[in-house]
């Protein structure tokens, strides 16, 4: 069972033009609305591919409303945690050429007792953590809570290390999506993944990236500071796994034009999870999952037709000096 934890989920529209032109009135080519936030789409990716999960959020107003039926409609298992404003609405600008621009609010002001109520929900979320039971030999699956996403207000950094710390009393394993002052003060508390793009590895390990190597270092300075893996998107080239077994790099060709990669780095973390959460397999699903995802309008997860996970690429211990270039 995979729980994800949406702190701060959104109702996504993307409006999509052939090229954006500020200060002019201009026709849309294509729109719709999807179901928003890290963790949902972690949830969404993992349902159309038909993997168990549950996905913990919070709901309020009129834009929460639609966000919560688009769900139903989706066919995810839902908790809902009511909270006293509105969940926010995000806009996506998508040009033909793959430029994206997007425009998020920042979501409800959270109080002390919603935020706990959220918490516990994730905690109690998953039905069995056991990995054996005394009466059978039988290994089941370590449930996974995956908190992703950004806080809202009212919200502090310290929420992820509660919830890695909640998880962790549960027995479960837990993964961390998150970005600044969240994800660096999730790691002392040493959450069993975390799962940061290129600038945001570059912004929890203070140092600049241009290299495979830098890359590489920056996800072992997260491991020293407590993270027992770093899965880090690097966009066209691919991602790669950082563990205490070694060092991956996997990437794959796109199977179609680029379309949009909102909601790619949460389809590649649904693949991971799906595909065990540990290793060069699981590394080559995620960015299987991620490749699929940029093929794919708006924020549509991947469904198992789209995935391919034949053209990926795994190297293992890559060449420290490449250069990166994360633009597709």
């Amino acid at each position: 069972m995979i729980v994800t934890l949406t702190a701060n989920p959104s109702l996504d529209r993307t409006i999509e033009v052939d090229r954006l032109r500020r200060g002019e009135v201009q026709r849309a080519i294509g729109d719709r609305v999807d179901p928003g936030g890290k963790g949902v789409n972690v949830s969404r990716a993992l349902v159309a591919n038909g993997h168990a999960t549950r996905a913990v959020l919070i709901s309020g107003g009129h834009a929460g409303a639609e966000l919560l039926d688009l769900l139903a409609e989706a066919d995810v298992p839902i908790i809902e945690v009511p909270v006293s404003q509105g969940v926010r609405s995000n806009l996506t600008l998508a040009e033909a050429d793959g430029t994206v621009t997007k425009l998020n609010e920042s979501g409800p002001v959270l109080r002390a007792e919603e935020i706990e109520e959220l918490l516990d929900a994730a905690i109690s979320a998953p039905p069995n953590y056991a990995l054996q039971t005394p009466s059978s030999s039988i290994e089941r699956p370590t449930a996974w809570i995956a908190g992703c996403g950004s806080l809202p207000p009212g919200v502090g950094a310290s929420f992820y290390a509660e919830l890695v710390e909640r998880a962790r009393d549960a027995g479960a394993a837990t993964v961390i999506d998150t970005s600044g002052p969240a994800l660096e003060s999730c790691l002392a508390s040493r959450p069993d993944l975390v799962k940061p793009n290129l600038e945001e590895l570059a912004e929890a390990a203070r140092t600049p990236i241009t290299t495979m190597g830098d890359a590489v270092a920056a996800a072992q300075a997260l491991r020293a500071a407590g993270a027992g893996a770093v899965l880090a998107s690097l966009g066209a080239e691919g991602a790669i796994l950082v563990d205490a077994d070694g060092v991956w790099h996997a990437k794959a060709p796109l199977a179609g034009p680029l379309v949009s990669t909102v909601g790619a780095g949460d389809a590649a973390l649904a693949g991971f999870l799906a595909a065990g959460g540990r290793g060069p397999e699981a590394l080559a699903a995620a960015v299987a999952w991620g490749t699929a995802a940029v093929t794919l309008p708006g924020s549509i997860m991947p469904g198992p037709q789209d995935i391919d996970l034949d053209a990926v690429e795994v190297t293992r211990a890559p060449d420290a000096d490449r250069i990166l270039n994360p633009d597709r």
